[in-house]
């Protein structure tokens, strides 16, 4: 966290960020050089640990719906198209590939520490942007968003916000080709403000792929968490057998989202919701146990001593949730270089 304090604001370009949770997508902003003015999140543990790791932000706690643009403005002393980049990470769960995807569109539902229909809130996004008008606006969703029936719900999105006055294009990246050892894939929207005359423009994709080898010591025994106690052996659950049944790198076919990894290959999606030490979701590869906290962050690209609230639970969520920073600093090293530094 010390080096990434050394370079953020060097680059002279600003960020407002909306949906910030943990501020994932803000540290990889940071670590590209750029200077984050104004933050959103509405959820308090996401809050707690959002002030600890960037204490110099203004954080607005306020549901988004309520949010005035020209407030945000007004607090980051910034003029209506002055803003360089506005970016936001606006919920659409319903639409996530691990969860249950349509048959819960437009209902109330748990979301994080709260419930509460999510699937609105990108339009809330496009609000903001129109009020506005940055030079150029990053907006990131689950993968899911592009398949099915949720494609009509992606085109909507994708001509409201070029009704925003923005050249726009989307794709799915995989953070494991962007320096982050998880193969996480996220749909990331780019526009540019029509009046700059500039294309939208993605990171090219890296190779070779980090590892968990990579990331983290595979050999280290732990039954508990060092940094929670929390126990996080599988042996008691059900889960458990089903974990000694798989080979390295497999997945069981019931409950489908429970993977046992591999050592020498990105781990696969750490989902929110995989904290919960008896649900299904990535395990390790060697021990019947989840993840450490300190090995969930390296797994997610997140520094040592990026610090985190809450229980374990928690923790993992704040975590599970975010974009993880290498990935978005690839994408805002991009945006730097190809778009702003051209801008006349």
């Amino acid at each position: 966290m010390k080096e990434i304090a050394k370079v953020k604001g060097t680059n002279g370009y600003k960020v407002v960020s909306t949906f910030s949770g943990a501020g994932g997508s803000c540290l990889g902003f940071e670590m590209a050089g750029y200077k984050v003015v104004w933050a959103n999140e509405f959820v308090e543990e996401a809050r707690n640990t959002y002030v600890l790791n960037h204490p110099n932000v203004k954080l607005s706690p306020d549901d988004i719906r309520t949010v005035n643009p020209m407030d945000i403005l007004s607090e980051a002393r910034l003029k209506r198209g002055e803003l360089d980049v506005l970016e936001g990470s606006p919920p659409c769960s319903s639409f996530s590939t691990a969860g249950k995807r349509e048959r819960l569109w437009g209902k109330d539902k748990a979301y994080s520490d709260t419930n509460q229909v999510t699937d609105d809130l990108f339009f809330e996004y496009v609000r903001l942007l129109k009020g506005l008008q940055p030079k150029v606006f990053v907006a990131e969703n689950v993968a899911g968003l592009v398949k099915g029936v949720a494609r009509g719900y992606f085109l909507e999105i994708l001509q409201e916000l070029k009704d925003a006055g923005y050249n726009v294009k989307a794709k799915v990246l995989d953070s494991s080709f962007l320096g982050v050892p998880q193969a996480r894939q996220r749909l990331i929207f780019i526009g540019v403000r029509n009046d700059l005359g500039l294309e939208p423009v993605f990171p090219t994709p890296k190779s070779p792929r980090y590892t968990m080898r990579d990331a983290m010591d595979v050999v280290i025994h732990h039954t508990n968490d060092p940094e929670t106690g929390k126990d996080i052996t599988l042996d008691r659950y059900a889960l458990g057998r089903k974990w000694k049944l798989l080979k390295e790198g497999t997945k069981a076919e019931t409950p489908f989202l429970l993977v046992r990894s591999h050592r020498d290959k990105p781990i696969q999606t750490i989902t929110a919701e995989c904290g919960n030490v008896p649900a299904a979701g990535v395990t390790h590869p060697t021990q019947c146990r989840k993840f450490t906290l300190h090995e969930v962050r390296r797994l997610s690209g997140f520094p040592d001593d990026f610090e985190l609230t809450g229980t374990f639970e928690q923790r993992w969520e704040r975590l599970g949730r975010s974009v993880p920073p290498p990935m978005m600093k690839a994408i805002a090293e991009t945006i730097k270089t190809e778009i702003l530094d051209k801008i006349k």
